[in-house]
């Protein structure tokens, strides 16, 4: 039974839904005013101007025409991107697994925040990105941000968490700003982190059919159209398709593939489709494989007078490369000297065909070119991928005892093919949008099967879990507790044999500086003030805070190797192998900064109020002058 409405139509709606299909081109949204924190408030609107030529006979005037996409908030994105922050990342030790020998990272945090941080250390570093964003369908979250929010805002509730602890909003279609907030999402985050790819550095973006187009113009605008790999097309449904399906039976995805720098791009190919065709063998099967014989005369080349020459056959006979049925003057394939080079090297069989002709084939070897090169034949992928589903990835968790977590997991085998794509079996692998860390299951699990070495860095917003959900009832209070709980559990099942296969994380938080009020960064600091200023660090930070703030500002890889040793009492950390070696204790004597010298680092890092006394600041120069005087010296 329905409820009566018990008010009047809204005129304004039901004239904009006609509008919209008379004219769906003249639909828009606009910045009508900014709130009291300077950010925009957005509205639908009519496209006057659009409208207007719509319904015009002439060229109406109006503002220039260029080519260009855009949305009401795109400026503040690119602002957003652009602002500074003055963040850190944490270490935590006890929700990480094997944190002194791993290389892998969970980082916790607002990710655009995260990717900020991450520019200078992390910069041209990273070979692959996966990316599984927020679909754009009126039901699902998008980041709520704001670039007058400070740090301290962050850490606490107010400011960029809902009432749930949540950075999330619901975009519905209602919403006036539908694309506009999405757009703005997104659009900063890809810009940060085109920053981190390597030159021949690819990124995957999974997306749907609702906000595709406008991603890859985002795409093309800050990667390049001729950067654009392709749009492959992902058989994600098993059966009768989606449910949100109404016209069509929708059971894709789409897979976005963007390059750093297309020329440097490599695409690993598939195992051939046709390999049953190889069959025969010969005294090379061991090393070359099977074959399969190919003519070597044909008629749909090139004709050429230096490759029609006569072939001696078995019988004391020749024979000569055979036109074709049109009369087309035929040739051989190879040169004459490559003939008698292949012909003695076992590429050549000469026989007679079923018509009892003399026919000279080639040996087209499974794992070797006519060349003599040992090779591993492939073919270039389909854009279509449909060995993998969407069931598949929810029975993946369910196995692992995660099941009804996460409704629209990508199954690790669709990231594993993804990977196998790129060349980056000793590289690093980037995803910033977590979710259920299928990345990180996945990357091991390749790692295991090819004894590969990829590290990953993954980020998630700590995002608080529903109350009344069965993750929460199950001790998950956030979304970074279960892909933590997924890492571990699929670490455990995963063979270390090998000894390469990293199962273990380092997890960073993100939080406010470990400085008090004011913010620098060590470079700016000159040599004589090294020791003139009072202690600026906070009470509640840790030496390994601290460590972790140098390690980000002066570039230095958050999955470095980290060792601790004790110093005339104090603790010294050496990172890389001595490239980075830092003392953050109090009360530091020369014997100490001596042998932090005497080691030779590339930086040398102390608190600036640490040392003993007048003397030890005022002979710090000298020691490093007189043992390591090319090691830059820095303080916090």
């Amino acid at each position: 039974m329905d409820k009566l409405d018990m008010q009047t139509k809204n005129i304004a709606d039901e004239n904009y839904v006609a509008l919209a299909k008379l004219f769906p081109n003249a639909l828009t949204e606009k910045i009508v005013d900014y709130d009291e924190k300077g950010k925009a408030i957005i509205e639908r609107a009519i496209d006057v101007d659009v409208l207007r030529q719509e319904i015009s006979c002439s060229v109406v005037e109006g503002r220039e025409e260029r080519y260009q996409f855009t949305w009401p908030g795109k400026k503040s994105a690119t602002l957003l991107a652009n602002a500074p922050m003055n963040g850190t990342l944490r270490p935590c030790f006890e929700e990480s697994r094997n944190f002194g020998e791993t290389e892998n990272l969970y980082i916790e945090g607002d990710n655009l925040e995260v990717l900020k941080l991450l520019q200078e250390t992390y910069l041209d570093k990273v070979k692959c990105i996966y990316i599984d964003p927020p679909y754009n369908t009126g039901k699902d979250f998008v980041y709520e941000d704001d670039f007058a929010t400070t740090m301290q805002e962050y850490v606490g509730i107010s400011g960029q968490y809902d009432d749930y602890g949540n950075r999330l909003v619901q975009n519905t279609e209602g919403n006036g700003r539908f694309h506009s907030d999405w757009l703005s999402m997104i659009y900063s985050r890809l810009k940060l982190a085109k920053n981190l790819l390597k030159l021949d550095g690819i990124i995957f973006i999974s997306i749907s059919d609702i906000e595709v187009a406008n991603l890859r113009k985002i795409c093309d605008e800050i990667f390049g159209d001729t950067n654009f790999v392709a749009d492959l097309i992902w058989a994600n449904k098993e059966g009768g398709g989606s449910s949100d399906s109404k016209l069509f039976r929708i059971k894709h995805e789409h897979i976005l593939c963007y390059a750093k720098d297309k020329e440097n791009v490599e695409i690993v190919g598939t195992p051939i489709s046709n390999a049953d065709r190889y069959k025969g063998e010969d005294e090379y099967v061991n090393i070359r494989g099977r074959y399969y014989l190919q003519k070597l005369g044909m008629g749909s080349i090139q004709y050429s007078s230096t490759l029609d020459y006569p072939i001696d056959t078995p019988d004391g006979g020749s024979v000569m490369p055979a036109d074709n049925n049109n009369g087309k003057k035929a040739c051989w394939r190879w040169s004459k000297d490559k003939f008698i080079r292949n012909k003695e090297l076992g590429f050549v069989e000469i026989k007679k065909d079923s018509n009892g002709v003399w026919t000279v084939y080639t040996k087209q070897y499974m794992n070797c070119d006519n060349d003599g090169n040992i090779i591993e034949r492939t073919q270039r992928p389909m854009g279509i991928i449909e060995e993998y589903s969407s069931t598949q990835a929810a029975k993946q968790l369910e196995n692992m005892g995660l099941g009804s977590y996460f409704n629209y997991s990508k199954p690790i085998d669709l990231i594993k093919y993804l990977l196998s794509r790129i060349d980056c079996k000793n590289e690093i692998v980037m995803d910033f949008f977590s979710g259920s860390a299928s990345t990180a299951h996945a990357v091991m699990q390749l790692n295991a099967e090819d004894a590969g070495n990829r590290k990953y860095v993954l980020v998630q917003l700590p995002e608080k879990t529903d109350e009344k959900s069965k993750a929460y009832n199950d001790g998950y209070m956030t979304i970074c507790d279960i892909g933590k709980a997924r890492i571990v559990k699929a670490g455990d099942g995963i063979s270390t044999e090998n000894g390469k296969n990293d199962i273990g994380f380092r997890v960073l938080k993100m939080d406010s500086s470990n400085m008090k009020d004011v913010y620098y960064n060590p470079s700016q600091v000159g040599q004589q003030s090294l020791f003139d200023m009072t202690d600026n660090i906070k009470e509640d930070r840790t030496p390994e805070d601290l460590l972790f703030q140098v390690m980000l500002d002066l570039g230095v890889l958050l999955s470095s190797k980290i060792e601790e040793k004790i110093i005339s009492g104090k603790k010294v950390f050496n990172v890389a192998d001595g490239f980075l070696m830092a003392c953050f204790d109090n009360d530091v004597t020369e014997e100490t900064v001596k042998a932090v010298a005497q080691e030779k680092p590339y930086y040398a890092v102390f608190r600036d109020s640490s040392m003993a006394n007048d003397s030890v600041a005022t002979n710090f120069e000298q020691i490093f002058a007189t043992y390591s005087p090319e090691t830059v010296r820095k303080v916090l």
